[in-house]
């Protein structure tokens, strides 16, 4: 009897440390929420603070309403964040999800108790058609789908590469891109399209994700996809 009295205490007081270690991120602990999940937890804590981790430019050309813009990759991060209280709850995104991923990471070793991210990014958040607003009074649109379907009238195979900045794998695969560009010329054109520049375009293209890579033949699309692959892989499908 004394030994399963002993059982239960035990018991007991993993669920207390379990949920200390929760600390207040809900009966499921799910932190990493999916677009319309991340918009309804803004709604259910209209106080708490939406922190966009993109470069000044990216928050400029569209954010979530009422974020505030701290660059991950900026010299001031750390100490804008200290000035956050660690108790509340704490919204974080970026593009994609990698650079709110770290962020919110970081500052869950430094005591933030909850702190929420959007899964996919922006890039999610427009897929799912949800509002964004701007700092900006007028704010290029990018390239219109138009001008993308004039990039594919040719004989050649077109190599869409749908990159941004400060993507690791994007740039991985820009060298061995540049160098199909230059040595099949004659047969493939590469056109390499950034995704923060061009967002409504990412939205007709149904591109959430990347880095994506898009093969058209004849205008016709025959080969797609998404994240790293190496230039033995690409070539396979340009023979």
């Amino acid at each position: 009897m004394k030994y399963f009295s002993t059982i239960s205490i035990v018991i007991a007081l993993s669920g207390l440390w379990l949920s200390a270690c929760l600390g207040g991120q809900g009966a499921n602990g799910q932190t990493n929420l999916a677009a319309t999940a991340f918009s309804e937890k803004i709604k259910e804590l209209p106080g708490a603070p939406i922190i966009d981790v993109r470069t000044p430019d990216e928050f400029s050309n569209g954010h979530l309403k009422n974020a505030k813009n701290i660059d991950w990759n900026g010299d001031n991060f750390d100490s804008e964040i200290a000035g956050l209280d660690k108790t509340k709850p704490v919204f974080v995104y970026c593009l994609s999800g990698g650079r709110s991923s770290s962020a919110a990471a970081k500052m869950r070793s430094g005591g933030f108790k909850t702190v929420y991210e959007l899964s996919g990014g922006m890039m999610k958040w427009r897929a799912a058609n949800l509002p964004e607003t701007t700092d900006n009074t007028i704010v290029s649109p990018g390239m219109t789908q138009a001008e993308f379907d004039q990039l594919l009238q040719t004989d050649k195979l077109v190599l869409i590469d749908i990159y941004a900045e400060w993507c690791a794998p994007c740039k991985k695969m820009k060298p061995y891109l540049d160098e199909i560009s230059l040595d099949m010329k004659e047969k493939v054109t590469v056109v390499r399209i950034d995704a923060d520049a061009n967002k409504m375009l990412m939205k007709t293209l149904k591109v959430d994700e990347l880095p994506v890579l898009l093969l058209y033949k004849n205008k016709s699309l025959i080969w797609t996809t998404t994240g790293y692959i190496d230039k033995e892989g690409v070539l396979s499908h340009l023979q």
